[in-house]
């Protein structure tokens, strides 16, 4: 029996439970990877809590892991038995001491990136890649806003733009984020908790604004994104930590000077198999050249997911958290 959490109904921290699990031997085109690191991510608690439904109960949880292969299945040939391999991706089922998972959706790891960092990157890095090479390009002549600059996407966002030559505002909640944020590279950092910040973005810019905001709060930073965008500026709303933003009236973006608005996922950006292997090479290239610095700032034992959420849901979490099995 293999140990996993399963959460039987919707609800708050208190829904995950620890439980035995039978995996089994891997499919056509599958493996059966033993983890040894698994990501805590936001969208987890969306399922947990059931702001993004489970397909069913009781319920595997988790998106983001890495590990070793145990044994793979008919058809697999690019991957092979003791392997180190990771994942972010659908179905979820990474809050496990073992899984099956497609092939295909899993990258090998390059010697310089351990299994720690691999589970703390694969999700939240490939969502800082495509946001920042794909959704909009990001150049050395741009200003651009990310708010949670002290998250899990945040802190490497902003070292990312930076390297890339953008000038960075950061927004955060405390006085210890905001040093955080700056270490990271933001040339300017807004605590929303005491500073309007689209009045901060007018006068930091000039009273431009900035042609890209990167949002992946939500509801209570939405219309501040808004308000801080450049005429023909793209407000990228990626994720709802405070809940999910107001429904848009599209008149509105009109009036606010013809705004451009985009609700991207990881899922469709990594698809296909190439789009997935180019988005992993190109964070483990930036993290291995030195551009981008990954702080695991905390770890907790696989069975202790509940604490782990808890503190995810408090914001008393910088950086990336990392579950052990």
């Amino acid at each position: 029996m293999t140990k996993a959490i399963r959460v039987y109904k919707p609800g708050p921290a208190s829904a995950l439970k620890w439980v035995d699990v039978e995996v089994g031997n891997p499919g056509p085109k599958e493996v059966r990877i033993r983890h040894t690191a698994v990501g805590l991510n936001y969208i987890d608690i969306y399922h947990r809590s059931g702001h993004n439904p489970l397909p069913f109960y009781p319920a595997p949880i988790g998106m983001e892991g890495a590990g070793v292969i145990e044994a793979v299945g008919r058809g697999v040939h690019d991957l092979k038995v003791g392997q180190r391999v990771a994942y972010a991706t659908m179905p979820i089922g990474s809050y496990s001491e073992a899984r099956l998972i497609a092939a295909d959706r899993l990258v090998p790891l390059t010697p310089g990136i351990n299994d720690e960092i691999a589970a703390a990157i694969m999700l939240k890095g490939m969502t800082a890649e495509y946001l920042i090479r794909r959704t909009y390009l990001v150049g050395k002549n741009d200003t651009i806003l990310v708010h949670a600059a002290a998250g899990g996407v945040g802190t490497i966002l902003c070292q990312w733009a930076k390297h890339l030559g953008a000038t960075v505002i950061g927004t955060v909640g405390s006085a210890k984020k905001a040093t955080l944020a700056r270490a990271l590279g933001c040339a300017h950092v807004i605590d929303y908790t005491r500073q309007d910040v689209a009045q901060r973005v007018r006068k930091i810019t000039k009273g431009a604004g900035v042609p890209v905001v990167f949002d992946g709060v939500g509801k209570t930073t939405f219309q501040g994104s808004i308000d801080s965008l450049a005429p023909r500026g793209l407000m990228v709303c990626f994720g709802n930590a405070s809940g999910p933003a107001p429904l848009i009236d599209a008149h509105m973006l009109s009036h606010k000077g013809s705004l451009y608005l985009t609700r991207p996922s990881l899922v469709t950006y990594t698809a296909t198999r190439a789009d997935l292997l180019t988005s992993a090479r190109a964070l483990f290239k930036v993290i291995a050249d030195g551009h981008v610095k990954v702080d695991v700032s905390a770890t907790y034992a696989l069975k202790d997911a509940a604490k782990a959420h808890r503190e995810l849901e408090g914001r008393k979490t910088t950086g990336s958290v990392v579950l052990i099995p």
